[in-house]
């Protein structure tokens, strides 16, 4: 991984909050982006939803759209949150908000 594991966990904790693109990362935390790799690093972060199940956001945002208004229903569709189990504020924010 590019990252650091600090960057890293605060690229996560705002997609919990709905950071959706590098800007939006960047306006949210005070993380410094040191090259390009870093930066499509970050991105890369932000388009998967479950690292364990490698489930991308685009997948949950699919299973919402189809009905899947529930942590557990989204699970039952994809298998993200099946895992660890960490990602599961991301998946909330994206049920929350559709997106």
């Amino acid at each position: 991984m590019i990252l650091d594991k600090e960057k890293y966990l605060k690229v996560r904790a705002v997609q919990a909050q709905g950071a959706r693109t590098v800007k939006e990362v960047k306006d949210m935390t005070d993380i410094v982006i040191e090259n390009d790799d870093e930066y499509s690093e970050i991105d890369r972060v932000l388009q998967n939803a479950c690292k364990c199940q490698n489930v991308s956001v685009n997948e949950v945002v699919e299973a919402v759209k189809n009905g899947a208004d529930t942590i557990e229903k989204v699970m039952a569709e994809t298998k993200a949150g099946t895992g660890c189990g960490r990602c599961k504020a991301v998946l909330q924010n994206i049920i929350d908000n559709k997106k």
